[in-house]
Formats: C-alpha cells, structure tokens, sequence
C-alpha cells in the first residue's frame, strides 16, 4: 500500500510526450508545435516563454483543453486527454484548469462576486455553495470588500484580481495564465505577479505563457519555445526532452 501511495504521489500534474500540432495552410502544412515533451509536477510554477508565432498561443491551448493535438500524447492529473471529443474537453477544462487572461474577460454587467460564480454554475454547483466557494476566492485575493462591484468600478489590478479568484473559485489543480499581466501598468503588473507567486506558495501548480523574459524571470522553471519546439534553460528543477 505504502508503495503504490508513492507512485500515485510521483505522477506529474502534466505529462506531454512526443506532441505536434499541425496545421493546412494555402495547401501548405504548418507545424505549430514539434514533437514537444513536458513534465509538470504539483506545485510547480513554470514560465513558457517565446516570440510571436513561436508555438506557445497553440501549447497554451492544447494545454488548457482548447485544442487537440495532430500527435502525441497528452496526460492530466494521470488521465490521457489527447483524443479526446470537444464535449469531454471541455468537462475537463471546466473541472481541472482555472484560466487567468490577459485581458481580465470579465462580464462587465455582472458583478465581482457574479464573474467568479461563473464557472461554478457551468459545473452545476449548487447556488448556495458556489456563493460561497466565490466568496471564499475573492477574500484570497483581498476584494471581500468589492464583491458587489462591478468590473467598470475596480482598477486595473482589482480587475485581474477578480479573474484570480475566478480561476480559483473551482479549485482546479491547474492555474494557467496567458499573459496575465500583459493589460496592467508596471507597478501593478508587479503586484499580480507578486499574488500568482504567493498562490503557488499556497501550493497551487501555475503555468504562466509570456513573451516578457522580466515575468518569466520569476516563476521556478523556465521554458523557452522557438518554432514549435521547447527548451528548458539551465536551473529548472525536472527534466524535459524535445523530440527523440
């Protein structure tokens, strides 16, 4: 018993092996990501970092269960998600990953609380419970006393603060930022960074796509993806192969 507890304890949040992504273009194909391997472990916080056209919109998106992957194959929280239907992605993008935009995507009729209840009421969680499973979020982030504001009345920072919680609201073992601070001032993007860091020292597991080698600075791991393939720059913590 006290060994499979090990192994199961061992098993990576997320496992990527051998995956491309491809597209037809002008009859010509476009191989968006290359036969890319990656391992994320629970609580870990890694940076994807790369260029425009690089790849990484498309690993964001084939992480996050937006997208399928051409090849390869895809593990998360131990369950091979690669093929997949778009109805059983999107229970599983729903259950298991909190996204934080760079652009907030909050609605701008509703209010704080009522943009973190979002997700919850898409799960099916009872009105009472998502309240407060809401409220519980939004006291993490500091915005208890903004609950019924709506997103035109909060900053910049206050705005992304309220996306954090509505990641956080489901407890997803998955936090996956795109840019997050992309939308905000220096001074505040500062401040949204330094909250992500804390939530990965609460032991929440963050990946953080970026083109800003300041923000990748920041996170534990860093990998660097350039015409669809990944490298891990020296000092990252696990292993990570590209290709064969």
């Amino acid at each position: 018993m006290a060994a499979e507890s090990l192994i199961i304890a061992a098993e990576p949040l997320i496992r990527i092996q051998q995956l491309s992504k491809q597209y037809k273009m002008g009859g010509e194909t476009l191989k968006a990501l290359d036969e890319v391997s990656l391992v994320v472990n629970k609580g870990d916080f890694i940076a994807i970092i790369g260029p425009s056209g690089s790849g990484k919109s498309t690993l964001m998106n084939v992480i996050g269960c937006l997208d399928a992957p051409t090849s390869g194959q895809y593990w998360l929280d131990g369950e091979e998600i690669s093929r997949l239907k778009e109805n059983k992605l999107a229970e599983i993008r729903n259950r298991k990953i909190g996204f934080i935009f760079q652009g907030f995507n909050l609605l701008s009729r509703l209010t704080a609380i009522e943009n973190v209840e979002l997700p919850l009421i898409y799960r099916g969680v009872p009105s009472k419970l998502r309240r407060e499973h809401a409220l519980e979020a939004l006291r993490k982030v500091g915005l208890e006393e903004r609950i019924h504001h709506r997103p035109v009345e909060l900053s910049g920072g206050q705005q992304q603060r309220v996306a954090i919680a509505r990641a956080l609201a489901g407890n997803p073992p998955i936090l996956l930022a795109d840019e997050p601070t992309g939308a905000l001032d220096t001074r505040t993007g500062k401040e949204v960074m330094g909250f992500i860091k804390e939530l990965n020292g609460l032991g929440h597991t963050i990946v953080l796509i970026t083109h800003d080698p300041v923000i990748s600075e920041q996170a534990k791991r860093v990998v660097r993806i350039m015409d669809g393939k990944l490298n891990e720059e020296a000092g990252g913590r696990n292993e990570l192969h590209t290709g064969v």
